[in-house]
C-alpha cells in the first residue's frame, strides 16, 4: 500500500511552494475533486484515503498520488490542508480529526450536520490558528460572479426580492449508494439547499428569519442504477421543502427544493426596483446571465424579453475552493467560502427544518460579513506561490 501513517506533525507555517493536500473520502464526488485540482499548481495533491483503501486505491491510480486509510491521510508529513469529503454524518468527526493533527480542512458541504458541532470545529481551528473553508465553492465561477457585478452596478436597481427553486426525482435515480441522501443531515435541504442559500448569502448578506414547511412524497425509495439496483431503503427526512426568508438588509425570498417531482427544473431569479436578473444555476461555475427590463402597463401579460448580459462556460470545477484556501495559508487572508459562510449557512438550513418541526417561523442568531467578490479573471489554474 502506498499509504503511510505517522505520528500528527505540528502545524508548520514557514513551509514554501504548492500547498500539500490529503483527500478524505473516496466517493462519487472525489473524481472531480481530483480530476481539477491535479491541474492547480498551487496545490500539490498527495494522498487519498477511505475507510475502504481499494476504493482509494482505484481513485488514486489514475492520478499518480499515494492511497490508503483516512489515518495515512491525516498522519501524512506532507500534508497540510485536508479535503473532507466524507458523507455528511461523518463530516464533523472527520474535520475534527484533521484540526487535531494539525491540518488546515476544506469540508464538502454541509459544514456538519449540527450547530453544536460546527460550533465546536470552528472554535478548534481558530485556537490552533487553522483554516476551515466549506463547499460549495461554485461562487468563485463566472455565472454568480457576472451576477454579483450586474448587481453592484446598478443594472437592475436595487435588489428586493429573490426566487429559486430546484426540483427533480431525486438522486437516487443516479446515485449508486444514495441512503445517506435521504438520513437526517441531508435531504434536498442539506443536499442541494447549500448551493441556493449560499449564493442567497453573496447576493444578499446574512438571513435573518426563515418559515419553511416539508412533506415526504415516499417512505421509501428504490436504487436506479449502478450494482444493488432495485434495493429499497426508507427515508428519513423532509423530501420537498418550501421555504421564505427575510435578509438583515430587509429583502426576502422564497426557496423550493424537491427530490419529489417528476419534472425538473431550476430557476434563479433576483428581482430589482428596475429589471430582473436571471442568475446561473448556482450547482454550476459557469452559466448564462440575463436581464428583463420592468415592463409598462402594457406590458403586464406580455413575455418576459431577457437580454443576455454576459455568459462563460465552466472554465474550473470543484477544488476552486481549496485552491484559494491553499493560498490564503501562503498568503494570509481569508477564503471566501470560509467556515464562517458555512456556519451560517447550516444555521439557516437548521433553523428551516425545526419551522418544519414546530410550524413557526425562526430567528437567526449567526451572521456573516459580506462575501467579498473575486478580481476578475481570479484563476486557480494560475501559480501563484513559488
Amino acid at each position: 500500500m502506498k499509504g503511510r501513517t505517522t505520528a500528527p506533525a505540528p502545524v508548520e507555517t514557514r513551509r514554501s511552494g504548492p500547498v500539500g493536500v490529503g483527500i478524505i473520502g473516496a466517493g462519487m464526488i472525489s473524481e472531480a475533486y481530483l480530476g481539477n485540482l491535479v491541474k492547480c499548481p498551487d496545490v500539490r495533491v498527495i494522498v487519498i484515503g477511505d475507510i475502504d483503501p481499494d476504493r482509494a486505491r482505484a481513485k488514486a491510480d489514475g492520478y499518480d498520488v499515494e492511497w490508503g486509510t483516512p489515518d495515512d491521510v491525516l498522519g501524512h508529513p506532507d500534508v497540510e490542508l485536508i479535503v473532507n469529503i466524507t458523507i455528511p454524518q461523518s463530516h464533523a468527526e472527520v474535520s475534527m480529526a484533521a484540526i487535531g493533527a494539525g491540518k488546515h480542512v476544506w469540508s464538502e458541504k454541509p459544514l456538519t450536520t449540527r450547530r453544536e458541532t460546527a460550533r465546536a470545529l470552528l472554535y478548534a481551528a481558530e485556537h490552533a490558528g487553522l483554516l476551515v473553508g466549506v463547499a460549495p465553492d461554485t461562487g468563485y465561477g463566472p455565472g454568480l460572479q457576472m451576477a454579483r457585478r450586474v448587481i453592484a452596478r446598478g443594472d437592475i436597481g436595487t435588489p428586493l426580492s429573490a426566487q429559486t427553486a430546484i426540483q427533480y426525482p431525486g438522486p437516487d435515480l443516479f446515485h449508486p449508494n444514495p441512503e445517506f441522501l435521504f438520513a437526517t443531515g441531508a435531504g434536498p435541504l442539506f443536499d442541494i439547499g447549500p448551493y441556493y442559500l449560499t449564493a442567497l448569502v453573496h447576493l444578499f448578506g446574512s438571513f435573518s428569519h426563515v418559515a419553511a414547511v416539508g412533506s415526504t412524497g415516499h417512505a421509501t425509495r428504490t436504487i436506479g442504477s449502478g450494482p444493488r439496483a432495485g434495493a429499497e431503503f426508507g427515508v428519513s427526512v423532509p423530501t420537498h421543502v418550501s421555504a421564505i426568508a427575510q435578509f438583515a438588509d430587509g429583502a426576502v425570498s422564497q426557496s423550493l427544493i424537491s427530490f419529489d417531482s417528476p419534472l425538473s427544473r431550476i430557476q434563479f431569479e433576483v428581482m430589482g426596483t428596475e429589471a430582473t436578473l436571471s442568475v446561473p444555476d448556482p450547482n454550476r461555475f459557469g452559466g448564462t446571465v440575463r436581464i428583463t427590463p420592468k415592463v409598462g402597463r402594457d406590458g403586464i401579460e406580455a413575455e418576459p424579453v431577457w437580454t443576455e448580459v454576459a455568459g462563460e462556460e465552466e472554465r474550473f470545477g470543484r477544488g476552486a475552493g481549496v485552491v484559494d484556501m491553499a493560498r490564503c495559508i501562503r498568503n494570509g487572508g481569508t477564503p471566501i467560502a470560509s467556515g464562517a459562510v458555512g456556519f451560517h449557512v447550516l444555521d439557516v438550513m437548521a433553523s428551516m427544518a425545526e419551522s418544519i418541526r414546530t410550524h413557526e417561523a425562526v430567528a437567526i442568531t449567526s451572521t456573516v460579513d459580506p462575501v467579498p467578490m473575486l478580481p476578475e479573471g481570479w484563476d486557480p489554474y494560475e501559480q501563484t506561490i513559488v
